[in-house]
């Protein structure tokens, strides 16, 4: 809360007891090769995979866009996908988790 006191600009902190925190997108892990994460801001215009599919290392599994440029994000080895964390539309920052894969 900001406030002026005789003359004074003045600055206090009012915690709210009751709000529910602000939850940000997951990260992908940089020491686990199998999490995939954004190599860049953008959005996603397409998810080429769902659950439970067996990719080969070099398989498109998201398309992102970014100033009119499409990036194609692959799969680093071959595995199964066991999480997608976003739809096409979504935006996304660096690092944000994307897919997640097991050996």
């Amino acid at each position: 809360m900001f406030y002026e006191l005789n003359g004074q600009s003045r600055v206090i902190r009012v915690e709210n007891k009751n709000a529910v925190a602000k939850v940000g997108k997951a990260k992908a892990d940089p020491n686990d090769a199998m999490q995939i994460g954004a190599p860049m801001a953008g959005m996603v215009v397409r998810v080429a995979v769902k659950n439970g599919d067996t990719v080969r290392k070099g398989d498109p599994l998201i398309t992102l866009e970014a100033m009119k440029m499409e990036t194609a994000i692959a799969a680093p080895a071959d595995g199964c996908v066991t999480e997608i964390t976003l739809t096409a539309g979504n935006t996304v920052e660096m690092g944000d988790l994307l897919v997640k894969l097991t050996a």
